[in-house]
């Protein structure tokens, strides 16, 4: 199948890339042929997480979502900030780029639904159940580098590799470019890194894994719009990561725990630790005569601004988490994905048939992404220090440094 572009992976960045270019090809009455493909069952599946959504991105590219019946129903209404010792709370200021107004709790895959249905009524292909599993190159000799599309995974075969009775053939999707936007450490993302030397000029990414639950609670211990993160125990002074609560509609709370993949404790376990932070008085009493609905864990790109590696190469481009745009002190990556992504549309939309669309990350680089990653690029190196100076360098930054 022959596409125009192609886009691995139906979260936040990938929709949002469609639905720009969808919107492109419409206002300047053009053809365009659009295609999502994405691993899981359907648009949402592989998408387990609450989060706080800071609607930047969503506001250039749905202006007028508020009629659309989209599912950011839940405004924050109040943060809360705490360090925790074992028995223990104490209540610290909320860092700047930890406060929540205007923003809103959400379900993330609701939300990738909504986008979905989005980019289909603009005419996008979206594909769910299909998983990329080889990336296609040109084999002609003046092209060979230049990456042309994808294939999806084979269909009906056992854990041995055997094909069954209802087997089905992966396909070949051409396009003539194809946006990564698998997520953290995506699997033809890793490829794509290694054979074009994207780090070349870029720190290595750094990883954090996020455990994650959604609870129905009782109703006298819901606080609508509620946010809460905290530091310190379960973890010693030595680990970096810490909590959220987000109190959603329903009475539903999603909780996490984040932990840094660089723990120097072998022994640590990062699900043992998660369930021990909800032994703590403070927020044990959130849970009593609660029921857990779903949980789930996901890695993290840690590293910031640091860490992002050169975002084109011949046939293709890079988007949104799989290429680490996380802000990782506000806990945020979803409007920094989405932005990526809008901007590696209208670059496309210009320049579709070139073989590497270098203006891309030009672009980039003047957006209000870059400025707002550079500007928390040193907070999180910061803790390799340890923990209370970590701390001190983190809420002392934004305030006297301002991010130079």
């Amino acid at each position: 199948m022959n596409f125009d572009v192609l886009i691995v992976g139906a979260g936040p960045a990938g929709l949002s890339a469609s639905i720009k270019l969808a919107q492109l090809a419409k206002e300047n009455k053009k053809e365009l042929n659009i295609c999502v493909v994405e691993k899981g069952s359907e648009v949402g599946a592989h998408i387990l997480s609450g989060a706080v959504l800071e609607t930047k991105a969503l506001d250039e590219l749905i202006p007028d979502w508020k009629k659309k019946e989209s599912p950011l129903k839940t405004e924050t209404t109040r943060d809360n900030f705490f360090l925790l010792t074992k028995n223990k709370s104490f209540k610290l200021p909320t860092p700047p780029q930890m406060k929540n107004d205007g923003n809103y709790i959400i379900s993330l895959g609701n939300f990738c639904r909504w986008l979905a249905k989005q980019a289909e009524e603009l005419g996008v292909n979206i594909f769910p159940g299909f998983a990329a599993s080889k990336i296609l190159f040109d084999t002609s000799n003046s092209n060979k580098n230049k990456v042309i599309g994808i294939r999806t995974g084979d269909h009906g075969v056992d854990k041995k590799g055997d094909k069954l009775e209802n087997y089905q053939m992966g396909h070949d999707l051409f396009a003539k470019q194809t946006i990564f936007a698998e997520g953290c450490h995506g699997s033809l993302t890793k490829k794509i890194i290694k054979k074009f030397n994207l780090r070349e000029s870029s720190g290595p990414q750094t990883y954090g894994i996020g455990l994650k639950e959604l609870w129905e609670i009782k109703p006298e211990n819901h606080n609508l719009g509620e946010v809460i993160h905290s530091i310190g125990w379960p973890l010693d002074n030595n680990t970096y990561g810490g909590s959220f609560l987000y109190f959603l509609e329903n009475n539903q709370v999603s909780v996490g725990f984040v932990i840094g993949l660089d723990y120097k404790n072998p022994y640590l376990s990062p699900y043992e630790e998660f369930q021990r932070f909800k032994t703590h008085p403070k927020i044990k009493k959130i849970f009593e005569g609660g029921k857990r609905i779903s949980y789930g864990a996901r890695a993290l790109n840690e590293g910031g601004y640091q860490s992002i590696p050169k975002l084109t190469f011949p046939g293709g481009l890079l988007v949104g988490c799989t290429a680490g745009f996380m802000n990782v002190p506000k806990i945020k990556g979803t409007h920094t994905a989405m932005k990526s992504a809008i901007i590696a549309a209208e670059e496309i939309f210009k320049n579709i048939s070139k073989g590497e669309i270098n203006s891309y990350e030009e672009e980039l680089k003047k957006s209000w992404v870059w400025e707002e990653l550079y500007k928390v690029r040193n907070i999180r190196p910061a803790f390799q220090w340890g923990f209370w100076p970590g701390l001190i360098y983190s809420a002392i930054d934004p305030f006297i440094f301002r991010g130079k």
